[in-house]
């Protein structure tokens, strides 16, 4: 019924119903599933991020095909997206397999650089009919091998986002206001004013990024400050990974994939819902 998108119209539209499409982190075909069956039955757009390290692991065309099905077999909204991935190349297979969103993350370089790789990626994307997400500024934390530690986080300067989206022609932007990747260890304080004014700067929709342990109050403000897409990864793999756990404890002899992932599943399928209401996606697709 559907197929793998790009996420322009998707993220424009949420922008502007005031609501946000949740991207959710997926490493299999299990992980596929649970988001894309949860997101059906609550009628949502959704996001299907994968990092280079799910890509690594997954294999490009295999997860390729898998969300391919998914987008066909569902009449909601599908994107697989790259998340974080850092070079043109191995955007560039994806590309060619038919991935449709992208992200080039530069913020580990300098501006001038970041710049100049976007520009790069944004014009091999489009030329596929793809999106482009970019990052300005640092998030605290690790996503796959990529740690950044708190003294080096930088929060994303607003003028310079307007310069950086104006010089690349990217599609969305991942700003940094004191979100970061993992658990938190003390809640954060989100710079709700820095978010504000790039918004007031910038027309195109806006990511947070980090979104895992982040209250429903402080993400619902985030969104009604422009963030149109909204990442989740950590808190999907701990309930997974603690119920898949406790299965094979508790029934050791087990050994049959089909049995033992069918409670990990339902367990992590609960917190995607939770997080598409969260997000107000709900009935959006």
């Amino acid at each position: 019924m559907g197929y793998v998108q790009n996420t322009k119209d998707m993220l424009i539209k949420a922008r502007k119903e005031g609501y946000a499409v949740p991207a959710f982190n997926i490493h299999n075909l299990e992980t596929i599933q649970v988001v894309v069956e949860a997101a059906v039955e609550m009628k949502s757009p959704v996001i299907l991020a994968a990092t280079p390290g799910t890509m690594n692991y997954g294999g490009r065309a295999y997860i390729q095909a898998i969300a391919e099905v998914a987008a066909k077999e569902n009449n909601i909204p599908i994107a697989l997206h790259l998340d974080h991935h850092e070079n043109l190349e191995t955007i560039s297979t994806s590309l060619d397999l038919g991935t449709k969103s992208v992200m080039i993350d530069g913020s580990h370089a300098s501006f001038e650089e970041n710049v100049a790789l976007t520009k790069k990626v944004v014009e091999k994307a489009h030329a596929y009919g793809a999106t482009v997400e970019a990052e300005l500024g640092r998030l605290v934390g690790q996503e796959d091998d990529m740690i950044v530690e708190a003294k080096d986080a930088m929060y994303t300067d607003p003028m310079k986002a307007k310069e950086f989206v104006q010089l690349t022609g990217v599609d969305s932007l991942a700003v940094a206001i004191g979100t970061g990747h993992g658990l938190y260890e003390t809640e954060p304080k989100l710079d709700f004013e820095r978010l504000a004014e790039i918004k007031d700067v910038v027309d195109i929709p806006i990511v947070l990024h980090g979104a895992s342990g982040i209250s429903e109050a402080d993400i619902r403000k985030c969104i009604s400050l422009g963030c149109a897409k909204v990442n989740i990864a950590t808190e999907l793999k701990i309930p997974f990974s603690d119920t898949l756990r406790q299965y094979l404890i508790a029934h050791p002899s087990e050994s049959d994939p089909r049995k033992y992932m069918k409670e990990p599943k339902e367990k992590m399928k609960e917190v995607v819902k939770e997080k598409i209401l969260i997000c107000m996606s709900n009935q959006k697709a």
